[in-house]
C-alpha cells in the first residue's frame, strides 16, 4: 500500500469504526447493576437454576467441555421509570464468546467479540412492568483460531442497565495532555461521540468538571454545532487544569471527573470515572512516565481462578492485586482487556499495565478486508475501553503475528491501520505491538508505525525454529543487541518469559522448580547488563488453564490443562521462583535515574566491562610492542649496511 493510499483508506476506516456498537466504560450516572436474579440452563426451555453474574458455563477445565457448546441465561426484571423522550440500553462488559440477546421475545442485537464490553438498546422495555431478558451464549471454537488460554464460556463480566438521554454520548474518553518545562502545565482532553435521538436538529452543550485529591476543580462546557436526527458527531476539547498533581507509582493522584451533555438546563446524559494526569512518552528509545525513564519489572496474569474461570469476584480481584504487589511487580500484562474492576484498583495502587488487543496469532484472520475490518473494531473497542486508566502505558495492537510483516501484504497492511487508528484514539499513549523473537530476521520497515516493541522472549526454553533457534538462553543478549541496532529509537521490552514448573529436582532439568528459579534470574542479568531495555514481564503470576495435554515446552511425560509457568500454582501454591522474582524486583528501582539505579547499571555488566578493558590493554599492547619490535629491527638492518665512516667500505669477513 502507497502512502498516497494509505492517507486515504486510514480516515475512511476510522469514520467507519466510528459508528461501531458503543463500549463506554465510564460509570453512566443512574444506571442499575444487573448481577441478582439471574437464571442458567443448558436448553431454552430449562430446566433453570438460579445463579449470580459474572458467571461462567463450565467452571472446570477438561477436555470434554474445551471444544465449548451453547447454553442461556435469564432474567426477569422490573422495569424502571423512564422520562419523556429517554430510554434505556444494556452494556455487558463482556460475554465469551457469542451473545445474541432477546428482551421480551425479541431480539435487540448480537456480539461476536468475547473480550470487550458492548452495548445494545433495550428496545421493547416496559417500564414499570415486569421484563425478560435472554441471552444465549455461544463459546463453540472457531477452527482454525489460537488462543493461549481456555476457552471459557458465559457472561463473564458484570451487565448494567444504562440510561439514553435526548441526546446521548458513548466511548467518553478524558485523556491526560501534561508538559513540564520548569512549571508543569496540564489539561484534561475529551474525546466522545455525540448522538441525538431525537426528530430534530439539536445543539446540545457538553461540560466536563474536574476535581483533584486537594479539591480543586476545573471545568469547561462548550456549544456543539448543530447535529440532525441522528446523527453522531465526534466532540473534543481541552479542559485546563492549574497546579496539577501527577500521577505516579508512588503516588497514584486520581481526579474525579463528571462529564454532562445538556439541552437547554436539563442534563441529558451523565458520566464520572476517576482519571489521572500524567505523560507517557518514548524518548530515543527509552519509555519515559513523566519524563523519567522507567525500568520496568513484573508479571503478567490470566484471568482465571481456579472454580470460577474469568467470572472474578471482588475478592478475587483484590487477590490479583495482592499478588502483584507482594512480588514487587511495577508493571503487569494480559493478553486482552482486563476487567474494570482491576484496572481500577491497578488506578489505584499505582502498577502500570501494559495493555493489550486481544488480537492472538490470527494473521489466517487478516486476509480479507472484512476480518481486517473486524479485527480494527476489536484494537477500538479495547482502546476505547481502557483509555481513561491512568495505569495503562501503552497500547498493544496485536500479539505474535507474523515474524515478517513485510513480506506478508495482508498482516502488514492491517499493522499500519491499526498503528493509525491507535494513535488517533489516543495520540497521548505509546503504542506497540508483541512480536515473536526469532534472530536473523531482517528489519521490518512495518514496524516504523509504532513507538515500542514487546519482545516475547523465551531462549533457552523453546527450540525455535529451523534456521532460526532460541534453544540456548546465551543467544538472548546478542539478539536483543541486534534489536537495538535495528530499532534504536524504538523503546524495547521483554514482554514475555518465563519456564514451566512443576516439582522438585536439580536446576540443569527442565519443569524443576529449581531451572525455573535459575532461568529466571539468567534473564534479569542479561536485561540488567543491557541498559537499553526498558525491563521485563514474567509470564506469569500464578498458573492458569490453557488448552487439554498441554505440552509447555518441556515435553513431560504426563501434560494435563494447566499452563505451568507461573509463580504460583493453579491452586495456589507458591514456588521457590517468586521469591527470586520478589528478590530481584524489590532490588530494582522504577527509574533509571535513581541513584540507587545509577549506582546498579555502572556495577552490572563487571565481567564484561573487565574482559573489555584487558582486551584494550591488550590490542594496546601488542601494537605498542609490534612497534617497538619494528624499530628494533629496523635499527639492526641499519646498523649493519650503513657505510661506516665518510668514503669508506667496510670489508666482509672470511668464513673461517
Amino acid at each position: 500500500m502507497t502512502p498516497a493510499v494509505r492517507r486515504l483508506l486510514v480516515p475512511l476506516a476510522l469514520a467507519l469504526l466510528a459508528f461501531a456498537p458503543a463500549t463506554a466504560r465510564a460509570e453512566v450516572r443512574g444506571s442499575l447493576l444487573m448481577h441478582d436474579g439471574w437464571e442458567f440452563a443448558d436448553q431454552a426451555e430449562g430446566p433453570w437454576q438460579t445463579i449470580e453474574v459474572p458467571h461462567v458455563m463450565d467452571p472446570e477445565p477438561t477436555s470434554a467441555v474445551w471444544a465449548g457448546r451453547v447454553a442461556w441465561y435469564r432474567l426477569r426484571f422490573q422495569g424502571p421509570k423512564t422520562q419523556d423522550g429517554h430510554a434505556w440500553s444494556i452494556r455487558f462488559d463482556q460475554v465469551r464468546r457469542r451473545a445474541d440477546v432477546f428482551l421480551n421475545g425479541r431480539e435487540i442485537g448480537t456480539n461476536s467479540d468475547p473480550y470487550t464490553p458492548f452495548t445494545l438498546p433495550a428496545r421493547g422495555l416496559q417500564p414499570g412492568k415486569e421484563n425478560v431478558l435472554v441471552v444465549r451464549v455461544d463459546n463453540r471454537r472457531t477452527p482454525g483460531w489460537r488462543e493461549g488460554w481456555w476457552n471459557w464460556g458465559g457472561i463473564t463480566r458484570a451487565v448494567h442497565l444504562v440510561p439514553r438521554g435526548r441526546v446521548e454520548l458513548r466511548d467518553t474518553g478524558l485523556l491526560s495532555e501534561v508538559s513540564c518545562e520548569g512549571v508543569c502545565r496540564a489539561q484534561v482532553r475529551l474525546d466522545t461521540w455525540l448522538t441525538n435521538r431525537t426528530g430534530e436538529p439539536v445543539r446540545p452543550l457538553v461540560a466536563v468538571r474536574v476535581q483533584g485529591p486537594d479539591g480543586t476543580t476545573a471545568q469547561r462546557t462548550m456549544r456543539v454545532r448543530s447535529v440532525a436526527p441522528g446523527e453522531t458527531a465526534r466532540v473534543q476539547f481541552g479542559v485546563p487544569v492549574e497546579h496539577p498533581e501527577l500521577w505516579t507509582p508512588e503516588r497514584p493522584a486520581l481526579y474525579d471527573a463528571t462529564v454532562q451533555a445538556r439541552i437547554g438546563r436539563r442534563v441529558e446524559h451523565a458520566e464520572q470515572s476517576r482519571v489521572g494526569l500524567r505523560t507517557v512518552t518514548v524518548d530515543d528509545g527509552r519509555l519515559e512516565l513523566n519524563g523519567r525513564a522507567l525500568d520496568l519489572r513484573g508479571t503478567s496474569i490470566q484471568e482465571d481462578v481456579a472454580g470460577r474461570g474469568p467470572a472474578l469476584t471482588d475478592g478475587d480481584v483484590e487477590e490479583i492485586v495482592r499478588e502483584l504487589k507482594s512480588v514487587g511487580a511495577n508493571v503487569t500484562r494480559a493478553h486482552y482487556l482486563l476487567d474494570d474492576r482491576l484496572l481500577d484498583r491497578l488506578d489505584e495502587e499505582g502498577i502500570l499495565v501494559w495493555s493489550q488487543a486481544p488480537v492472538y496469532h490470527r494473521d489466517a484472520q487478516l486476509k480479507t478486508p472484512g476480518q481486517r475490518s473486524h479485527e480494527l473494531g476489536v484494537v477500538r473497542n479495547t482502546i476505547l475501553a481502557d483509555r481513561n486508566h491512568a495505569s495503562v502505558v501503552t497500547h498493544s495492537v496485536a500479539n505474535e503475528l507474523t515474524a515478517q510483516p513485510d513480506t506478508k501484504r495482508t498482516s502488514r497492511v492491517w499493522l499500519e491501520n491499526a498503528a493509525a487508528l491507535a494513535h488517533d484514539l489516543d495520540p497521548t499513549l505509546p503504542v506497540s505491538i508483541d512480536i515473536l523473537s526469532y534472530p536473523r530476521i531482517p528489519r521490518q520497515t512495518t514496524y516504523d508505525a509504532y513507538d515500542m516493541l514487546g519482545i516475547n522472549s523465551y531462549y533457552g526454553w523453546y527450540e525455535g525454529k529451523l534456521n532460526r533457534s532460541t534453544a540456548d538462553i546465551d543467544d538472548l543478549a546478542p539478539y536483543l543487541r541486534t534489536m537495538r541496532a535495528k530499532y534504536p529509537r524504538k523503546a524495547l521490552v521483554i514482554t514475555e518469559y518465563g519456564a514451566e514448573a512443576t516439582g522438585p529436582g536439580p536446576a540443569a532439568v527442565k519443569q524443576t522448580y529449581a531451572f525455573q528459579a535459575d532461568y529466571i534470574k539468567r534473564n534479569l542479568d542479561i536485561v540488567d547488563r543491557l541498559g537499553f531495555m526498558g525491563g521485563a514481564i514474567y509470564w506469569t503470576t500464578r498458573e492458569f488453564a490453557v488448552k487439554p495435554f498441554w505440552d509447555g515446552g518441556a515435553h513431560p511425560p504426563s501434560r494435563d490443562s494447566i499452563h505451568n509457568k507461573g509463580l504460583i500454582s493453579y491452586g495456589g501454591k507458591v514456588k521457590p521462583a517468586f521469591a527470586v522474582v520478589q528478590k530481584e524486583f524489590k532490588a530494582t528501582p522504577l527509574y533509571r535515574d535513581d541513584p540507587q539505579a545509577v549506582a546498579r547499571a555502572q556495577l552490572s555488566e563487571p565481567r564484561s566491562l573487565v574482559l573489555r578493558t584487558l582486551l584494550l590493554v591488550g590490542v594496546l599492547g601488542g601494537v605498542l610492542g609490534l612497534l617497538v619490535l619494528d624499530a628494533w629491527c629496523l635499527r639492526a638492518i641499519w646498523r649493519s649496511w650503513r657505510p661506516q665512516g665518510e668514503g669508506q667500505v667496510v670489508p666482509l669477513r672470511r668464513a673461517a
